[in-house]
């Protein structure tokens, strides 16, 4: 089979397709029993979420700081603005995906339109 082959792009998406299947049910099929699952696990699950939500964060100022000039994009206006409405919304709302949608959009709309 060559690397552009319809039959060899096909085989590859099914496999693909076969593997992201079995991992997403893996969780399912270990713990789906209704036993409860080992306190390893539950400890992983309280601290991933927010130990990952830090982790971008602080990438994201870092490459902020690392890749732009002091007086680039108004001192940072637009992701100051985008992680206070974050902030802001999560004391509030206390809804993760609110808090994150509505920042994005902040950001996009200051980075798109106010802060070109």
């Amino acid at each position: 089979m060559t690397g552009t082959s319809t039959e060899y792009l096909l085989l590859l998406t099914l496999v693909t397709a076969v593997v992201t299947l079995l991992l997403r049910a893996l969780p399912f099929l270990l713990f789906g029993t209704g036993k409860r699952p080992p306190a390893l696990i539950l400890s992983i699950g309280n601290v991933l979420s927010p130990a990952a939500i830090a982790m971008l964060v602080v990438y994201c100022f870092a490459c902020y700081v690392r890749d732009r000039a002091p007086v680039d994009h108004m001192f940072g206006l637009a992701e100051i603005a985008a992680s206070a409405t974050v902030i802001g919304l999560q004391l509030w709302k206390r809804n993760p995906l609110l808090s994150i949608l509505a920042g994005t959009a902040v950001y996009m709309i200051l980075v798109q339109i106010v802060v070109p």
